[in-house]
């Protein structure tokens, strides 16, 4: 091509023509490349042609420079590929950057080729569109990752090494950029992304170049999972890619290459429920074969990638590697007429990333950003730094992140040191160190070219901390684009040309002045800055400090805080909490005290992120009486001389040492092996975990005892100190769950071992049987006895434990060639799981093509407490052509895989199975279903609670029922406890325990059954005997959160308020409410119903708890699972069960004895509490009265239950640890417990318009009741 016919043909914008065929149909890409060029046999003269016939470097392989060489074979290609129904051409141009053609020493002609790959490609479509304009052709621009990669040092000996910089990828991006748009690209893909800093500076240059055209052109991008590890090369998750680079709009997101359609598929599942643009995909013709070679026919290709089209997951499909004209005819033939996925309505959330996703919501506790990573507020660190002591320096980062930081801050301004250098060597390190990087980082720094410094290492999505207005508004809005440009979110401070704010006034309008200008359109002079990552620092100055202009600064920051939260939508609030404590420098107890008081009301007021050493914050309740009320006098600036009280108070506080230690202590491992492993134990320390155990392991062999002896010896010795301190509270779950995972991989180097023994004694199994509770459910006591029940009787079960997701399950069902599949779950959206695991065994072939060793159906068993018999046959089995058999309870199991199995049986059995759903179906068809009535009508017919007596004459005045008059709280507001296990004992209900082993019957009365009461005597003989030593030596720990707080009802909602004026919403219950036609009488029911209405004038209160019995369980499950003690492993979950419900008992009372105080007189025996004759109720999501488990969100959030009381929410809303009970406190004396069976319709939108979430999601959540 001659530089004369260099000359741009700039195609017209075509988004819109674009956005209008994406919401008609699926779109089609065209396939592989290279594949169809192999086809040709190219030689080097093909390559070289007369143009390089004298090149010093060999060409061969150079695809690239075929478009000037051999522009009529890529045309030939280009025109099979439109032939084929492809609808987007994608250029010739994967390897056409400066970067790849320097491995031919081609530099000089990168512009070239991408314009003269853009010019071919949109002659070929242009040519198509003539011939049938009512299908038009696009030409995408491809800019491939390039030869290197800015995440990964290609020096194994010197990880912060890069080949590549990110402003060298830039240029050579922007170059290509240039002539791909120049030749006449309607569009650019970003694809076969392996690492996310190489498209991010892909993005950048796009950014640049867009700004300089003054105009956009639509973006592809594409990522590449690796393997089966769900990553990138450069170790991010689908998500965590997907929120790095949301931030340039995409026309549309997907993933391509390396895997088959079937390994491909749950990342594009993935991304489909988080991508708010079009989704697309083009994988590889199959995994490659022995020779390279890729065997997937067509007709294999598409018909997976078609069933994603009709489950709603893409808007464009393609072909990756092996794949040709025919791969693409038959996808295009495949999804004719299949409507493409609609786009999704997502919540707006501050969505960060470093190689795991971290998605910041109204939903979301406080996040927590470790400070320590800070030359400027740790000299230990800066130490290191200035030294070069790096490793050290990453040891800081990492205890960060395993002691709960979400975020890490990162700052180098240090008078002494080269801020930029020591950003940029840092980040790059630990980019290496996936424990690390698998959180976003903070950038924070006072120097812009610090910060840029930073945004150019990192991969994920971080936060720039910080920009401000203090140079004007043009400086702030250069800085804030580009911000944006490199794909970050950003805090800013509350500082103008006049000053940093100090005053509520200034604070306020600092912040919305920012707010306008950083989301007003480039338009209208703004940034165009979405407001979900906006992050303010409305500024935490010192308190305490003797000058009285301070004595405020708390409160004006708190205050500040709720401001912003309630008028500035979607941002952030942030700010470094030791500021606050200055004055007390040097006195650690009362700085803690003031920052765990400082932090109880901001956030409280809505501050959700904050830099804050985790070591230096208590907890509020805890604080000594005295030492926190003064400190709440100077922090609310309650009266004058509050700071000098606090200040001579402190003298009496004992001093404590500075809790930043000096780098790791090595010192232990001088330590005999078996001390070694203790200590690692305890102080959750895996570095040597597993050398350490071989150790212990050899020298215990060489005295001739098992490896077992590890376990049973050191490891659990260990794990009894860790018990031990946890139950003292002198160590917190965090701690233990590190000490869990030391076990955990002490243990996983032992099992070669200890199989190698159990071998020689194994019988051999009647069958193998998979095992699971679904995703997002936590719950696994009737799986646990369903597999002990299955071993004993000789099956081999294969147990994948709690929270396993479909992929997993099936995996391993293939990989162990499992006789049949067992799900278990105890929350009802797992019944939703269960519906997908059963759908997708259909897809994946378990019904009967082989799949299995007999290459029969693999029966598929349904068992958990929300389960049943028709939920089964109505909702599962229709999606699975195999047995699909509901097991309700662990006594049937062996009955029911014994008939699955057998030879002689299993026909007849599955057949009866089959006949009875089939009769199970027909008549819920049949059956008339429950009129429902209009939400408004239901609205009518609420219960209202009673008023004051009419006294317009007697008659009425004698039946009116008397008026409610709430009772005030003796002690509102939020309380967090350590429970006695021993108190709570009596208060055990013990009937729900001896169904748990399938024993029927109320206690005590059971004891003396005549069927069972033998064997219900010997096991509660065996739970009291295991509840002595379990209360006695603390197995497990106990705690509760509760909260008393003004509130009032508005519809279905319960508000809860932050003060007694009810002026500032805390949060809110977003509840639902009978719609069922009701008989005359009856009232269509809401718990919001029980609480004064707003407005009504009367003063009401309502409460939240969530307690938990299981806290440190695992080790002692570990104990009885390294001795193989399955009975006494579900004989502790029981009764950690039981004590979880007796603690919410216990907790109910208290609440309505003392704390609240409504019931001062109550005097019930355990009988009559567990038959619930006392006044109020405790109702907890998920059960009748409130079949939303999303609802333990809100309670969780509201009471920092994970704070408070070491609880956690699977994505399910299960609760960890699974003996948990969570709810809410309800006082009215009319207030009881009914069912919501159905809602209609407009009840759902309603529900969902005031949850935030899209009608699709409320669907999935809603489902039993729709």
């Amino acid at each position: 091509m001659s530089p004369t016919s260099l000359v741009p043909c700039l195609q017209p914008d075509r988004s819109s023509e674009l956005a209008k065929l994406l919401a008609q149909r699926v779109l089609v890409l065209d396939g592989a490349m290279g594949t169809m060029i192999q086809r040709h046999s190219l030689q080097e003269a093909d390559y070289r042609g007369e143009r390089f016939a004298a090149h010093a470097h060999d060409v061969k392989g150079n695809n690239d420079l075929l478009l000037l060489t051999r522009p009529d074979v890529i045309r030939s290609i280009h025109a099979e590929y439109l032939a084929a129904g492809a609808d987007i051409l994608e250029t010739n141009t994967f390897n056409a950057t400066a970067i790849s053609q320097a491995d031919y020493r081609l530099e000089a002609i990168v512009y070239e080729l991408n314009f003269a790959g853009a010019r071919l490609a949109r002659e070929v479509c242009d040519e198509f569109t003539a011939q049938t304009p009512a299908k038009p052709r696009f030409v995408a621009g491809v800019l491939g990752p390039t030869s290197r990669t800015a995440s990964i040092s290609p020096d194994v000996n010197d990880p912060g090494y890069r080949n590549v910089s990110f402003d060298e990828l830039v240029a050579t991006y922007d170059e290509a950029i240039r002539g791909l748009t120049d030749g006449g690209a309607d569009l650019l893909l970003v694809e076969t992304i392996f690492d996310t800093l190489n498209a991010k500076a892909a993005l950048f240059a796009l950014e640049q170049f867009f700004e300089r055209a003054g105009r956009r052109w639509p973006v592809m991008i594409s990522g590449t999972i690796t393997d089966a590890s769900g990553r990138t090369l450069s170790g991010q998750t689908a998500e965590a890619f997907w929120n790095s680079l949301r931030h340039i709009r995409p026309l549309s997101f997907g993933l391509n290459c390396a895997l088959g359609a079937p390994e491909l598929r749950q990342y594009v599942e993935e991304l489909a429920r988080v991508c708010d643009c079009h989704v697309s995909a083009h994988p590889n013709a199959g995994l490659p074969n022995a020779f390279g070679g890729y065997d997937e026919t067509p007709e294999q290709l598409a018909g997976e990638v078609a069933d994603w089209a009709r489950q709603g997951y893409v808007n464009i499909l393609g072909g990756c590697c092996g794949t040709s004209p025919e791969h693409i005819a038959a996808i295009a033939r495949a999804v004719d007429g299949v409507v493409p996925r609609a786009l999704p309505a997502i919540e707006k959330k501050l969505r960060l990333s470093g190689l795991e996703p971290f998605n910041v919501g109204p939903e979301s506790l406080f996040v927590n950003v470790g400070e320590r990573t800070n030359v400027t507020g740790s000299r230990v660190f800066a130490r290191m730094i200035l030294e070069g002591r790096y490793d050290d320096a990453l040891a800081v980062a990492r205890h960060q992140v395993e002691n709960g930081a979400q975020v890490i801050d990162i700052n180098m301004d240090e008078a002494m040191l080269d801020g930029l250098a020591a950003m940029d060597r840092f980040l790059k390190l630990i980019a290496s160190e996936p424990d690390i990087a698998r959180v976003p980082v903070m950038l924070d720094s006072s120097k812009w070219d610090v910060i840029e410094a930073g945004l150019k290492c990192i991969q994920g999505k971080g936060i720039v901390n910080s920009i401000s207005m203090k140079e004007g508004e043009a400086k702030f809005l250069e800085q804030a684009r580009l911000a944006r440009r490199y794909g970050a979110a950003v805090v800013v401070m509350a500082f103008d040309e006049q000053g940093q704010a100090d005053t509520f006034a200034r604070k306020t309008e600092i912040c919305a002045r920012a707010y306008a200008l950083l989301t007003a359109s480039p338009e209208q002079g703004g940034a165009g800055f979405p407001a979900e990552d906006i992050i303010f620092d409305p500024n935490i100055f010192a308190i305490a400090t003797g000058i009285a202009e301070h004595d405020n600064y708390a409160v004006d920051f708190i205050e500040a805080t709720r401001w912003i939260r309630a008028n500035l939508p979607h941002a952030q609030v942030s700010g470094g909490v030791s500021n606050v404590s200055f004055s007390f420098r040097g006195n650690d107890p009362v700085r803690e005290a003031i920052h765990t008081v400082f932090l109880y009301h901001a956030v409280q007021a809505g501050m959700s992120m904050g830099i804050v050493n985790a070591g230096m914050v208590g907890i509020y309740d805890d604080l000594e009486p005295t030492l926190r009320e003064k400190v709440e006098d100077v922090v609310l600036n309650r009266h004058p001389g509050a700071g000098e009280a606090l200040v001579e108070f402190a003298q009496t506080v004992k001093e404590g040492k500075a809790k930043e230690g000096s780098g790791p202590d090595l010192s232990w491992r001088e330590q005999p092996v078996e001390a070694r492993l203790a200590h690692a134990l305890v102080k959750g320390i895996t570095d040597f975990v597993v050398a350490d155990t071989e150790e212990c392991r050899a020298a215990l062999a060489a005295a001739g005892r098992p490896p077992l002896s590890v376990i049973e010896g050191p490891l659990m010795g260990g794990m009894n100190v860790v018990g031990d301190l946890f139950g003292a509270g002198k160590m917190f779950l965090p701690q233990v769950v590190k000490s869990a995972r030391v076990m955990k991989q002490a243990v996983a180097h032992l099992i070669p071992f200890i199989e190698e023994e159990k071998a020689r004694t194994g019988a051999a199994s009647k069958g193998k049987i998979v095992v699971a509770t679904v995703k997002g459910d936590v719950h696994d006591i009737g799986k646990n006895i369903v597999g002990v029940v299955l071993g004993c009787n000789g099956y081999d079960v294969v147990d994948l434990g709690v929270m396993v997701s479909c992929d997993k399950i099936l995996h391993a069902a293939r990989e162990h060639g499992a006789q049949a599949i067992g799900l278990s779950g105890l929350i009802t959206p797992s019944l939703e799981e269960m519906a997908h695991v059963a759908a997708e065994m259909q897809r994946q072939g378990f019904a009967g093509e082989g799949d299995n060793s007999k290459g029969s159906a693999v029966p598929l068993l349904i068992g958990g407490a929300t389960t049943s018999r028709a939920h089964t046959a109505i909702k599962i089995a229709p999606n699975y052509e195999g047995p699909v058999v509901y097991v309700p309870d662990a006594s049937r199991a062996v009955g029911v895989v014994t008939k699955l199995l057998s030879t002689e049986q299993s026909a007849t059995f599955v057949a009866e199975i089959a006949a009875d759903y089939e009769a199970v179906r027909s008549e819920h068809a049949g059956r008339k279903g429950m009129t429902l009535v209009p939400l408004e009508l239901a609205r009518a017919n609420a219960f209202r609670p009673a008023v004051a007596a009419p006294t317009c004459c007697a008659a009425h005045a004698a039946k009116a029922r008397p008026a409610h008059v709430p009772v005030a709280p003796q002690r509102p507001g939020l309380h967090a406890l350590e429970l006695d296990l021993a108190e709570l004992v009596p208060y055990i209900d013990w009937s729900p325990f001896f169904q748990t082993w399938d024993l029927a019957g109320r206690f005590p009365a059971i004891l003396d059954n005549p069927t069972v009461g033998e064997a219900a005597r010997q096991v509660y003989a065996d739970a009291q005997a295991m509840l002595a030593r379990l209360v006695a030596e603390r197995w497990v720990g106990a705690r509760a959160v509760f909260a008393l707080w003004p509130a009032a009802s508005v519809g279905e909602d319960i508000v809860f308020y932050a003060d007694e004026a009810r002026s500032a919403e805390r949060g809110r219950w977003v509840g639902l409410r009978q719609q069922h036609k009701q008989p005359a009488g009856r009232r269509n029911l809401a718990l919001a119903d029980f609480v004064a209405p707003v407005g009504s004038g009367v003063a009401d209160w309502a409460g939240a708890f969530a307690v938990t019995a299981g806290l440190g369980i695992e080790s002692k499950l570990a104990e009885f699972a390294a001795t193989h003690d399955d009975y006494s492993s579900i004989m502790l979950k029981a009764l950690a069960d039981r004590l979880a419900e007796a603690a919410a008992e216990w907790l109910h009372q208290r609440v309505r004895t003392e704390y609240w105080g409504y019931a001062a007189e109550e005097s019930l025996d355990n009988e009559a509490l567990i038959a619930e004759r006392y006044v109020g109720i405790r109702p907890a999501p998920g059960y009748a009265a409130c079949p939303d488990h999303t609802a333990k969100r809100e309670l969780f959030t509201l009471l920092d239950a994970p704070a408070n009381a070491g609880m956690g929410l699977t994505e399910s809303c299960a609760m960890t640890p699974a003996a948990s009970v969570a709810g809410f406190y309800l006082a009215h004396p009319e207030s009881a417990y009914f069912a919501i069976p159905k809602i209609a319709r407009d009840q759902l939108e309603a529900w969902a318009g005031r949850k935030g979430m899209s009608v699709t999601e409320a669907e999935r959540w809603l489902a039993p009741l729709l």
